[in-house]
């Protein structure tokens, strides 16, 4: 068996990834591409902006909401949570499940290229915690950072504390059945090369990719995330692109959904909405046209 290798349904039993080995390869997966629709709970940041003395959105609300559009599970943009206790993930799991979504996963935000030692040891066990709240919300991947590079560091550097970092922190995922995605989201992932680099670099089998399709500003954004879709453990699909140097403009879904189906992608599709149509009207819209296409 191949490292990171996930095989399908064998004799109704389930092969897990083999063991891992020296370098990263891509993911490979048996049987036909299976998507599932998920919405993202930062597509409604302004309404459930924390810093606002009455959210017009909760995530009870925004999960209330998401119940209403043809979802398969919702994803929950840790920087709403107004407490992480047992108690309260609990209920908001509970309230998912009855209204028959899925928790897919978790989003945070985390640095990992600090120079100062004591700062990387609070990320790091941010993290932890979070995989730990991941697991209890039934969550089954969960998005983080890698970071900048510091003023009078190197990115060489700022890569090796990044990859020691996440490596003890998919140690601790594997405890808890939850993957890790790095984002590529700028920084020291801006590019493919940049993405790859730390793709390669971490040895972990509960380590993958959060491709989010908006955030390449290159040449060819489209060719760029098809060098990481075979990587990928999660998705956040944007509605807009941007090439370098030009404005945004409209992303070509059906082409993003076909990209996923031919590295035979299996997994969640989190609409992540960030233009500037109002999220209200224009969030049932997409879900809507990607409902189609995913089907």
């Amino acid at each position: 068996m191949r490292r990171r290798e996930l095989l399908g349904l064998a004799a109704a039993a389930v092969a897990w990834p083999a063991a891992t080995a020296p370098a990263i390869e891509p993911i490979r997966r048996q049987g036909r591409p299976h998507m599932r629709l998920s919405l993202a709970a930062y597509s409604f940041r302004q309404a459930l902006d924390l810093k606002q003395q009455e959210p017009a959105l909760t995530l009870e609300t925004f999960i209330d909401m998401a119940a209403t559009q043809p979802l398969d599970a919702v994803e929950l943009t840790g920087y709403y949570f107004p407490e992480t206790s047992p108690r309260y993930l609990a209920r908001l799991k509970g309230r998912a499940t009855r209204l028959g979504l899925d928790i897919n996963g978790t989003a945070i935000r985390n640095d990992f290229c600090g120079t100062n030692a004591s700062r990387l040891k609070e990320q790091i066990a941010h993290v932890k915690s979070w995989i730990e709240h991941t697991a209890r919300l039934g969550g089954k991947t969960m998005r983080i950072f890698a970071g900048s590079v510091a003023r009078g560091d190197t990115e060489e550097r700022a890569r090796g504390r990044c990859v020691e970092a996440v490596h003890e922190c998919c140690e601790h995922a594997a405890q808890f059945g939850v993957f890790l995605a790095l984002e590529n989201h700028g920084g020291i992932t801006s590019t493919p090369e940049q993405m790859m680099s730390l793709v390669r670099a971490v040895r972990s089998d509960w380590f993958g990719v959060n491709l989010d399709t908006g955030n390449f500003r290159t040449a060819d954004p489209y060719a760029d995330l098809a060098r990481l879709a075979p990587y990928a453990v999660t998705v956040q699909l944007k509605t807009e692109i941007q090439r370098a140097g030009k404005p945004k403009e409209a992303a070509d879904m059906k082409r993003l959904v076909q990209m996923l189906r031919d590295v035979n992608y299996r997994g969640y599709v989190a609409l992540e909405y960030e233009a500037a149509e109002d999220a209200k009207v224009a969030v049932p819209r997409h879900l809507r046209t990607l409902r189609d296409l995913l089907a």
